[in-house]
C-alpha cells in the first residue's frame, strides 16, 4: 500500500504567488504582502481554503475580490477547487504588513 502524499508546500508556494498577482486597488501592494492573507489550507484531495481579510468591512471590493482570489487559485492545475473565506478576526491593521508592503509605501 503505498499513499501518495501531495507536495503541499510546493502547492503552498504556487498559490502564495498566484496571491502576489492580486491587489487592492485602492494600494499599489499585493494582498499578500498587505497581510490579507491569514491562512491557506490545502487537503490531500487538493481542495484549498484560504482565510483571508480586508483592509475595511465595507472595502469597494468586498464581493469580488474574494472571487478574484477564489478564480486564480482554482486556476492552478493542481488545485481542484477553492474557497474563500473573509475574516474580521483579528481586523486588518497596517502591523500586518510586509516590510516590503510598508516600504514601498513609504511608511518605513
Amino acid at each position: 500500500m503505498s499513499e501518495t502524499k501531495i507536495d503541499t508546500n510546493a502547492l503552498g508556494e504556487k498559490i502564495v504567488n498566484v496571491l502576489k498577482t492580486i491587489y487592492d486597488p485602492e494600494i499599489p501592494v499585493d494582498i499578500y504582502e498587505l497581510g490579507l492573507i491569514y491562512d491557506v489550507f490545502v487537503n490531500e484531495d487538493y481542495d484549498v481554503k484560504i482565510l483571508m481579510t480586508l483592509t475595511t468591512p465595507n472595502c469597494p471590493v468586498a464581493e469580488t475580490l474574494p472571487l478574484e482570489v477564489e478564480e486564480k487559485v482554482k486556476s492552478l492545475d493542481a488545485v481542484k477547487s477553492a474557497e474563500v473565506e473573509i475574516t474580521f478576526d483579528p481586523p486588518w491593521s497596517q502591523d500586518l504588513m510586509s516590510e516590503e508592503a510598508k516600504l514601498e509605501l513609504g511608511m518605513l
